[in-house]
């Protein structure tokens, strides 16, 4: 499907997600019902069967947090000693993070029992919701409990499946499936496996047939594309950078050789096929430009052609149709998302001609091509909307979708002909229900799905916030409706606020629980996210940081004053870069929140942005700025940077969880905040214990699975 033009815009993978992260494992799986084929290996030899894999690139949600630390040693005689001091420092804190945990973990065993009885009772429910498919013809074929198994379209349901892999029967048993790519004639499948300890993931060439067998396996692979029958395309990863695409051939005559190398730190490679597999493209970009380069399919050795050279400022991808690329780009004014398009014989910008422009404020999440149509998935003031596009009557038709849906997520549509376009929908609060729109009825079906049961009667409320600036900015609400002096309930406030990422608001079984439970949960969609388009993310980066602060201070502001909880029964959640505006308030205005609950956060950006030897480092800079070449720029992220901004004054109470594992947010600088922020409080609570001020819980759970915000559904459930 054209999930690339999502991937790029809104920051998300390309591919389909074939699985979920907090239900990839336990299932009532189909392969208990099925006699399993067997899969033999075949040459393995080329390459190990490792689990190392590419980490997510630019364009991920998760791939955005440039916080290695690194120490820079300078002579050879103080290394030995500088390393075995860092070392056993660590190795000190860590066990001292780990014994103060075990301790205060024991408090809350009778709640953490509770709470997990009613986490798995509802995830045999909504497990099976949020399954993409991939369909070609009358074949589906779809992954479960770590197998991909292949059905007829009309027994799918029925449980009359073929297994074609499973992680497990090949020894990768601690890895999921990432994506899955069938070539045109169905007889090859590739499929990426990554282990949830590892940003990195590995590639599994099968040769389909009555017995299925492993062909190839690759390690250290981004994304990848079937060309043709028997040539994929794959880009390769080292040190969370993917520079390098290849070309391997599953011929009579087997070879793979390097057909494109990006030179600038700054972008990211990944490929692409385009909806009618007329192209693939190889998409190379950063967080502010791109360029694009096209493989004919029917000309996979010719050497790639470029579209448009790379043009600072402007971002654009390309799709196909009827020998005319249909271009999404920032290209003029406004600097928002239109669609245009140009003959492929003459791609240049200055061919690009105006095919459709975005209103105002709206988010383009996705773009689906199909023969005769185009569907744009859009955000619109906190509602989700289908624009259909039609080709032939050369009308737009615009369809508001439910109002409880908070997010879209596209199923694979290999045949760029099909009248129908599948997708679903979820909220925080809603599992994903299946939904299909028909070009030929020109209508929307909601597709049968299994009830939870649990009664929530859950209310969902938009507000707006008028922050420092007057710039008002959108909360979303939810709580029970049958609760009664919200004032006096707990509320969870969530928030994000950079790489122009909207705020994750899909669903999580432990949201319903809360609703249940009486909670109120709010997510503030502040500026430096991506929800009201790509001026709302300019608006709140580099030298805009603070207003995404100011953004968070409103939302939590209104709240109160509009009588949803009080400061004393407030708690602050985020994660990742998320961190950064959670753990900015904390220091600026401890008194709004009670507790704040943190995941693998990025809280030192001032030192992570002055080590340019780090792997990321560089492309961040169109995100936070340079702090090395521009004095201003130091001072400014030095303002609102957490750990910089640690003093002694009454914190609330902090619950972090970090992972062993995280190749993005090592342990280390974790650890050092945690215990920066645990001398602070315990410094404020020593000077004024005679006023009767309470000492703040400082707590850590090191996680020894996952890696940089996933886990599996155990770990999750245990988090």
């Amino acid at each position: 499907s054209c999930v690339a033009l999502r991937n790029l815009l809104q920051g998300l993978s390309f591919s389909v997600r074939y699985y979920s992260k907090h239900n990839h494992l336990q299932t009532t799986c189909l392969y208990s019902k099925i006699k399993p084929k067997k899969c033999h290996i075949l040459d393995c030899s080329e390459s190990t069967c490792t689990h190392r894999t590419a980490p997510s690139g630019s364009i991920l949600p998760w791939r955005f947090f440039s916080c290695k630390e690194g120490t820079k040693i300078p002579s050879k005689r103080k290394q030995n000693t500088s390393i075995i001091t860092s070392e056993l420092l660590y190795k000190n804190l860590l066990k001292s993070e780990q014994e103060n945990w075990k301790h205060i973990s024991a408090r809350y065993k009778p709640m953490t029992k509770r709470i997990k009885e009613k986490l798995e009772e509802l995830h045999k429910y909504t497990f099976n919701s949020g399954n993409p498919r991939i369909r070609f013809g009358e074949n589906v074929y779809f992954e479960e409990n770590g197998c991909i198994f292949l059905s007829n379209a009309d027994d799918v349901d029925e449980g009359n499946v073929d297994l074609l892999f499973s992680t497990e029967d090949l020894g990768f048993s601690d890895a999921f499936i990432q994506r899955i790519r069938i070539s045109p004639d169905q007889r090859y499948m590739a499929i990426s496996l990554k282990s949830e300890n590892s940003e990195e993931a590995t590639c599994v060439i099968v040769k389909l047939g009555h017995f299925p067998v492993v062909q190839k396996v690759i390690p250290n692979v981004f994304s990848f594309e079937w060309a043709t029958n028997d040539v994929l395309y794959y880009t390769s990863q080292k040190s969370l950078k993917c520079q390098n695409v290849f070309m391997t051939t599953f011929a009579n005559q087997k070879h793979t050789k390097l057909v494109y190398t990006e030179q600038d730190a700054r972008f990211f490679v990944d490929i692409h096929c385009t909806k009618d597999r007329r192209f693939l493209t190889i998409n190379s970009n950063s967080k502010t430009t791109s360029e694009v380069w096209l493989v004919d399919c029917r000309h996979p050795f010719k050497l790639p052609a470029l579209v448009q050279a790379r043009i600072k400022g402007v971002i654009y991808h390309i799709e196909h149709r009827n020998d005319e690329l249909y271009i999404l780009t920032t290209y003029g004014e406004p600097a928002e998302y239109k669609l245009m398009k140009a003959p492929v014989a003459s791609s240049g910008m200055e061919n690009w001609q105006l095919v459709y422009a975005l209103e105002e404020r709206t988010k383009l999440v996705d773009l689906e091509m199909f023969s005769d149509h185009c569907i744009m998935f859009l955000k619109n003031a906190g509602h989700l909307y289908l624009h259909v596009i039609s080709f032939v009557s050369h009308s737009v038709q615009s369809i508001k979708l439910p109002t409880w849906a908070c997010e879209f997520e596209l199923e694979s549509h290999p045949e760029h002909t099909t009248s129908t376009c599948y997708f679903q929908l979820t909220s925080p609060v809603h599992p994903p229900k299946r939904f299909a729109y028909s070009f030929k009825e020109n209508n929307l079906i909601e597709q049968a799905v299994q009830e939870v049961p649990i009664i929530t009667n859950c209310h969902t409320t938009r507000l707006l916030a008028k922050s420092k600036d007057e710039t008002l900015v959108p909360i979303t609400v939810f709580h029970n409706m049958n609760s009664k002096e919200l004032h006096r309930k707990p509320l969870l406030v969530h928030v994000y606020g950079a790489y122009g990422i909207d705020l994750n608001m899909s669903f999580k079984e432990e949201n319903l629980v809360l609703i249940e439970e009486g909670w109120i949960l709010a997510y503030c969609h502040v500026r430096g996210g991506g929800e009201l388009g790509l001026s709302w993310h300019k608006d709140g980066c580099q030298h805009n940081k603070l207003k995404g602060l100011h953004d968070l201070k409103a939302c939590i502001m209104l709240l109160h004053k509009l009588g949803f909880s009080q400061p004393k029964y407030t708690a602050l959640a985020a994660a990742s870069a998320g961190g950064v505006l959670a753990g900015a308030l904390c220091n600026t205005d401890p008194e709004l929140i009670r507790a704040m609950v943190l995941q693998a956060p990025f809280v030192d950006v001032l030192n992570t942005m002055m080590k340019t030897h780090l792997p990321l480092t560089i492309e961040e800079q169109e995100e936070w700025g340079n702090p090395l070449a521009d004095e201003k720029c130091m001072k400014y992220i030095k303002s609102y940077c957490p750990y910089q901004n640690i003093k002694t004054q009454c914190y609330p109470s902090v619950f972090i969880t970090a992972y062993e594992n995280d190749q993005r947010i090592p342990l280390t600088g974790v650890l050092r905040y945690v215990q920066k922020l645990r001398k602070a409080a315990l410094d404020h609570a020593s000077r004024t214990r005679k006023k009767g001020n309470w000492t703040p819980n400082i707590i850590l759970d090191i996680q020894a699975n996952g890696s940089h915000c996933e886990s599996s559904w155990e770990d999750s459930l245990n988090e």
